[in-house]
């Protein structure tokens, strides 16, 4: 092989080899994209739940959250105004039932069902109360929502073991037989 076979060969090497860099550097560079593009739009999540005064953490700001976590109280509270719109939206197991009833307002689509049911949820800029058995399934439920532009989510700490609402139907039950 003589000089000049030897250089091109070397040439046509370090160029595929810059071809190889550069496609690389160009998936990091969409990945990047996609992150700062989500991230904004948390930010214009938090922009527009400021707006209208809606009361959230400092957390909840400072670390970027895609959703929101409500204590249960908190929750039940807005839950019962008339006038506040919201989705409630229950991932917990199929064969679960929460002590008395869901609400009837309640969409239950199970964890497992989410990836290939999200859709069925209304809009992505109403408030979603997430609730599952005992909360951890709604965490997850929060995060794979964001994933899908819902940033608008609420997370109901403790799920339905904490809910005040089965505990009032049960006083009112029991008023009632009394």
């Amino acid at each position: 092989m003589g000089i000049r076979e030897k250089i091109q060969s070397n040439v046509f090497h370090l160029i595929n080899l810059l071809t190889g860099r550069l496609a690389a550097l160009e998936r990091r560079v969409m990945r990047l994209q996609e992150e700062v593009d989500r991230q904004l739009a948390i930010q214009r999540s938090h922009m527009v739940r400021i707006k209208n005064r809606e009361e959230i953490s400092d957390d909840f700001i400072l670390r970027g959250k895609s959703y929101n976590d409500l204590s249960p109280e908190k929750a039940w509270k807005l839950f019962q105004q008339k006038d506040f719109d919201f989705v409630f939206l229950d991932v917990s197991y199929s064969d679960f039932a929460p002590e008395g009833q869901r609400p009837s307002v309640t969409i239950h689509i199970p964890l497992e069902e989410l990836e290939r049911r999200w859709d069925e949820i209304p809009n992505h800029s109403t408030p979603i109360f997430i609730i599952s058995e005992d909360g951890l399934r709604s965490v997850l439920a929060c995060d794979y929502l964001a994933t899908k532009g819902y940033f608008n989510c609420n997370n109901v700490s403790g799920g339905w073991k904490f809910w005040p609402g089965h505990r009032l139907v049960d006083v009112s039950k029991r008023e009632a037989s009394a």
